[in-house]
């Protein structure tokens, strides 16, 4: 019996591999650009609701307005902080990076959330349709997109009511843009257990990793097999939507039949089955060990950026022992930020705080320098502000 379990679950992994093991190989950028400069965000979170400018409105009204301004950054200029293209006019943005969360968990309420399908028409009238940044090739601005816990929660069922009870249209569309299979998905072919969205992209000599939700082990079979194809000495930054310290009740229910129910509340948005214990609430000592582990045998994995939490701030992941160092950035939600809106302790936030992240990439000198980017400090008539920065060596 043991053993045909263990051979079902080596299976299955093997399975996960080969479904999410579909990579673009056409580089994002050609080959005689050295600097790349990229707009960061996450936790969009359509159909959430937050005060803004005085008034309680929906995410898409605050959306609308946070395009706007993601529309102007190439007229500023960088700030004179010493960081990559310091004092110099932005131009363009190659890329936009958005790590997940695009929906909001669809909950029966109160207040009650509208459907994945409905949040994803208004993300794509504003973010697909809406954006009018250009490249340094005066063609439109890249999008690529991660999977976030409320997107997955919609596909799969969660054990607080919702409705409807499920809704993939987020996961497949998001599927569909990144991996461009030969075979779109549909809403019903969706199987969360095969479809995983793990893909890369080279950008200006580096190798930029988009990971489902956080980087489990059945992630990293698919991460081995990537930058098995990568040269140890090629840079790799990390994009996905869990902090490094991913939070237990993301992972897969160790109990029962490790289905999702309201008695022991795992979302298993995270194919990983916590190991720490029955309880959701633990810390993820022993999945980070083990993430720890990857990064120390991939030592050209130079940097890691994520949402979730809901907040800007630059960091040093250390692991549970304190055993690695490896530069982590953490990016604002314009919806549910936990200083700058919704998630703030009273509930409605600061939102002159409101941020997202530009990040410049020198492949000649392989630096990088991530800079807070303030888009609401007073009110419709903001300038963008520039806040914190980071640069770091890629070498």
């Amino acid at each position: 019996m043991r053993s045909n379990l263990k051979r079902s679950l080596v299976f299955a992994f093997l399975l996960l591999a080969v479904y999410s093991c579909k990579k673009d190989e056409t580089p994002s950028t050609p080959a005689s650009q050295t600097v790349a400069q990229i707009v960061f965000t996450s936790d969009i979170h359509y159909g959430q609701d937050r005060m803004f400018r005085g008034a309680m409105v929906h995410a898409d009204v605050v959306n609308h307005e946070f395009v706007k301004q993601i529309n102007r950054v190439p007229a500023f200029t960088f700030p004179n902080d010493g960081g990559l293209n310091a004092g110099k006019l932005v131009g363009a943005i190659d890329e936009l990076i958005i790590t997940g969360d695009i929906t909001t968990k669809q909950a029966v309420g109160p207040p009650s959330v509208q459907s994945a399908t409905r949040s994803w028409g208004q993300f794509n009238e504003e973010f697909i349709n809406g954006i009018t940044l250009k490249n340094a090739a005066k063609q439109n601005t890249g999008l690529w997109l991660t999977p976030g816990n409320h997107d997955v929660t919609n596909a799969i069922g969660n054990w607080d009511p919702m409705n409807p009870l499920t809704d993939p249209d987020a996961m497949v569309n998001i599927y569909n843009m990144m991996l461009a299979p030969a075979n779109p998905l549909t809403n019903s072919t969706y199987n969360y257990t095969t479809d995983k969205i793990n893909y890369s992209r080279e950008i200006v000599g580096v190798h930029c990793m988009f990971i489902n939700m956080w980087p489990d082990s059945v992630a990293r079979i698919w991460m081995e097999s990537d930058l098995s194809k990568v040269s140890s000495t090629t840079p790799v930054l990390l994009f996905t939507h869990d902090q490094p310290d991913v939070e237990a009740k993301h992972l897969t229910n160790p109990n029962g039949n490790h289905g999702i129910n309201a008695t022991d509340k795992f979302e298993n948005v995270v194919a990983e089955v916590c190991k720490d214990g029955a309880n959701y609430k633990v810390l993820s000592t022993i999945e980070q060990r083990n993430f720890v582990a990857f990064l120390q045998a991939h030592k050209n994995i130079k940097a890691y950026f994520h949402g979730n939490e809901n907040y800007n701030e630059f960091y040093t992941y250390t692991g549970p022992d304190n055993t690695i160092s490896l530069p982590v950035f953490r990016v604002d939600s314009p919806t549910k930020g936990m200083i700058s809106g919704s998630e703030a302790p009273d509930g409605i936030g600061d939102e002159t705080k409101l941020s997202f992240q530009v990040i410049v990439i020198d492949g000649a000198s392989k630096k990088i320098t991530v800079r807070e980017c303030l888009w609401n400090t007073a009110g419709a008539a903001s300038p963008l502000v520039w806040g914190t920065n980071s640069t770091i060596s890629l070498n």
